[in-house]
């Protein structure tokens, strides 16, 4: 059986004694986010992530989503799961206290997600959507969007998504087809597809923002006419339908707890986000966190990898040690004890140990960038950050495939075999 057990000791690690993040409670609007505030959250994340994510990780993967006549159902257990994190407040840890949020510093949230990642990624798919949605509206959108949208999203009653891709384009956006037309009260007339729209339809939430890339009739040609768009599925003052549908899931290969949908707006109502023809600046904001975000699932996956492979090494018994038999009362040693299955799992932890301690100081100077007082340090941990989150996505998500299959090469034929747990990681 998978096991998981998060790495708090090694956390601690990380940002008391290499990162100093007690720092963070001398900064303006942090002073409450103390060490030992920070203890007790990693210690409730913990156990959330192990007794209520963890178990569902595997009975989720193989049941996945249900799709039926435009509805999404979630597999068992993952309503009441997402439940217990809102109810706990995880959506809001570090969302603005405006919106009633906790206030809390980006870091304890890049924490809280290496967990959930490990613990469950399907499910951390759905409020981390919902955290970039956030970021993107809290920064481009009207006052009164804000006051309308962000306060149910923080308390994770409404989530987001992000649409960018259509059937005929991907990376060049400059090609999409979806079209805003302006109806003269404020509102815009959103028509087009969008597809691998991941959250983008399920049984979580009241309702689903979803954050659109469409062009205006006056737009420029390419990347340059694309504008922002807030649709919802459900408006938000008469809570009526608004013309958004799921048309299909997809059936993928791997998280297939997260529901990635075909979503069709049919003369759906949405308000823009950002200026007109600015859509991407906008979108990158979201894009920029949903990057780091994937950053953090490379190495949740590495970490419960690595626990796995570490687990199954000390347990399976074959041939003795090179240099003189170690358990003599045993018919063999256990293969932690070969060289080669040793620099595996080195390979492996040396890889979520530096993993751990580059993203959280990206969190930390992620906080450092937006409330630091000084205006030159704030420009400093921005470019920092802008520098590494790229880094933080590829190298990351490269480097946890590979501790993912180091795992199944550790566990051998037993790695290809589902009832051990690694196979799913891989």
């Amino acid at each position: 059986m998978p096991v998981y057990k998060a790495p708090l000791e090694n956390m601690r690690f990380v940002l008391h004694d290499v990162l100093n993040a007690a720092q963070l409670s001398e900064l303006p609007g942090y002073e409450q986010a103390t060490p030992d505030l920070m203890n007790s959250i990693l210690e409730e994340g913990a156990k959330l992530c192990e007794e209520v994510l963890f178990p569902l990780n595997q009975s989720g993967d193989e049941e996945g989503c249900h799709f039926d006549a435009g509805q999404v159902t979630t597999p068992r257990g993952f309503k009441e799961a997402y439940t217990t994190y809102t109810q706990g407040g995880w959506t809001a840890l570090s969302a603005d206290s405006a919106y009633g949020g906790m206030g809390m510093p980006h870091l304890w949230n890049f924490v809280l997600m290496e967990m959930v990642c490990s613990a469950n990624m399907s499910f951390g798919m759905y409020p981390g959507l919902s955290e970039g949605a956030y970021r993107a509206l809290l920064h481009h959108g009207t006052d009164e969007l804000k006051q309308l949208y962000l306060p149910k999203m923080v308390t994770g009653e409404w989530s987001g998504t992000m649409c960018l891709t259509e059937p005929h384009c991907g990376t060049d956006l400059g090609l999409i087809r979806t079209k805003a037309i302006p109806q003269g009260d404020g509102s815009y007339q959103v028509t087009g597809t969008k597809i691998f729209i991941s959250a983008g339809e399920h049984d979580l939430t009241e309702n689903i923002l979803h954050l659109v890339l469409a062009k205006l009739p006056d737009a420029p040609e390419g990347a340059k006419g694309i504008s922002l768009f807030i649709v919802p599925k459900y408006l938000a003052d008469t809570q009526a339908a608004n013309h958004v549908s799921c048309g299909s899931i997809e059936h993928k290969m791997g998280i297939k707890a997260s529901a990635t949908c075909v979503i069709n707006f049919d003369n759906s109502r949405g308000w823009l986000v950002g200026e007109p023809h600015k859509g991407l600046k906008a979108m990158f904001t979201m894009m920029n966190a949903a990057r780091l975000g994937v950053g953090m699932q490379g190495l949740g996956l590495a970490e419960v990898s690595w626990q796995n492979g570490l687990t199954y090494a000390r347990d399976r018994l074959q041939m003795r040690a090179l240099d003189g038999v170690k358990f003599p009362d045993q018919p063999a040693d256990p293969i932690i004890v070969h060289p080669d299955v040793r620099k595996m799992l080195l390979t492996s932890k040396a890889f979520c140990e530096g993993a751990r301690a580059l993203s959280y100081w990206v969190g930390l100077n992620l906080d450092i960038a937006e409330k630091h007082p000084d205006a030159l340090k704030r420009q400093e941990a921005d470019d920092l950050v802008a520098l590494l989150t790229p880094v933080v996505k590829a190298y990351q998500t490269d480097m946890g495939f590979e501790v993912a299959n180091l795992a199944v090469q550790i566990h051998g034929g037993h790695g290809y075999i589902r009832e051990y747990g690694v196979e799913q990681y891989a």
